[in-house]
């Protein structure tokens, strides 16, 4: 495993990352398009999150949501914010493409732990921190085994049994697992939440 996270799967992630953003650079400058037109202005959506060993970087991702405010100031909940076309882009994980980007650059791996809100690092357990030993990637072991219809614990413990068990044919899954649940979305969110809820700290 360590020759293969150090050397092969970096190898990989740069080299298939480039042939798939190549080869998705059709969608990716229509989905910018149609987006820049429903947003009303930028079709990216920038964020800085945690990566490997917690060093922080800037994920992008395509804008499914507009920046809607109540009379204080404060973003509207992700429910009402979500454009239709932004609902059918997260739907089919479209606004994951421009994250080929961050693989390319060295900030992801093609399969990983999710990168999440920097807010969640004091939260995590020692043992939900190991997700970040390794780089985040854009699908990974808990995306293609219930993706957001898990609880966050069980999201973690999948994470870091990944960590643990990470491989050439196991990663070779997760990305032949994904491209069918993408094909045949399901699991996408919680009943009764739009997005998934936030993480306030493990129960246990």
């Amino acid at each position: 495993m360590p020759l293969y996270n150090k050397l092969t799967k970096p190898f990989f992630d740069i080299a298939i990352g480039s042939v798939a953003f190549i080869c998705l650079l059709p969608v990716f400058i229509l989905t910018a398009i149609i987006l820049s037109i429903a947003n009303a202005g930028t079709p990216f959506f920038l964020q800085r999150r945690p990566g490997k060993y917690e060093k922080v970087f800037w994920l992008i991702k395509f804008k499914t949501m507009k920046d809607l405010r109540d009379e204080k100031g404060q973003l509207l909940e992700d429910g009402k914010r979500i454009t239709k076309v932004g609902g059918f882009v997260r739907k089919y994980s479209l606004d994951e493409i421009p994250q080929l980007i961050n693989v390319i650059k060295g900030d992801m791996s093609l399969v990983g732990p999710r990168p999440l809100l920097i807010e969640y690092l004091p939260l995590y357990t020692d043992e939900q921190k190991r997700r970040h030993n390794i780089k985040p990637g854009i699908t990974g072991w808990a995306q293609v085994n219930g993706r957001n219809m898990l609880t966050w614990d069980e999201k973690f413990a999948l994470d870091t049994w990944y960590v643990d068990n990470q491989s050439f044919l196991l990663d070779m899954k997760i990305i032949w697992l994904t491209i069918s649940r993408v094909l045949k979305p399901r699991g996408i969110n919680q009943a009764g939440h739009a997005t998934m809820p936030l993480f306030t700290g493990s129960k246990k």
